[in-house]
């Protein structure tokens, strides 16, 4: 359930890029400018910033050297056309954590990003079991009593940051910033409508909540 931000000021990529890692189940965020993006990043946490070098106004090179100022700690993943070696340097060299030569094929893009991904987090559970739940992140698969259940990717986030979190509360504003887009409209009833399905496959039987504060797992949480 990564959070991703992609500031690029082609159209066509940054939609073809957005759909892309929306399919594989991050939450992300577009910008086309590098000073839209710095706003964002310093109101919101990011696990990754894909960040195309040639920005209008303010440029890939000065939001790499701003985040670091500012105190930005999201990984960056630059993907530019600049393509010669001193240029990777120079990036790598102000703080991004991998390049990526344009043109590429989108399927590298995404094994760019999680290997990425699992640079920050090299200690990240993989499986999650509490009582009769578990959890496998990596194939994206529920069981509940032993029965497998079937849930949408936005079940999916929600469950795995509420499981997660076991025995606090999560409020509904964290899974508003974590399972959707940044400007999500607090005042929909989406959280609750998705809360309701997800608690029916589970039988009303995991998820409590918490009238006023949020929702909660409660149980003995194990990972590997």
């Amino acid at each position: 359930m990564a959070r991703i931000l992609i500031v690029e000021d082609e159209p066509k990529l940054r939609q073809h890029v957005a759909q892309a890692l929306v399919a594989e189940g991050f939450v992300v965020s577009v910008h086309e400018s590098g000073a839209s993006a710095l706003e964002t990043l310093a109101e919101h946490s990011f696990d990754l910033v894909l960040l195309d070098l040639m920005l209008p106004g303010q440029n890939g090179w000065q939001v790499l050297d701003n985040m670091k100022t500012f105190g930005l700690d999201s990984s960056v993943l630059v993907m530019s056309a600049i393509s010669d070696t001193a240029h990777v340097i120079e990036a790598l060299n102000r703080g991004a954590v991998d390049y990526l030569r344009k043109p590429f094929e989108i399927g590298e893009l995404v094994a760019r990003v999680r290997a990425a991904l699992r640079k920050n987090s090299p200690q990240q559970a993989l499986h999650y079991l509490v009582g009769d739940l578990e959890i496998d992140l990596m194939q994206r698969k529920v069981v509940f009593q032993g029965t497998e259940v079937i849930l949408t990717k936005r079940e999916f986030m929600i469950l795995e940051l509420l499981v997660a979190n076991c025995n606090r509360i999560v409020s509904k504003a964290l899974i508003a910033e974590k399972v959707w887009e940044v400007n999500f409209d607090m005042g929909s009833n989406v959280i609750e409508v998705h809360m309701s399905q997800l608690r029916k496959k589970l039988n009303n039987q995991v998820i409590t909540t918490r009238v006023g504060m949020g929702y909660c797992i409660e149980g003995k949480l194990v990972t590997r």
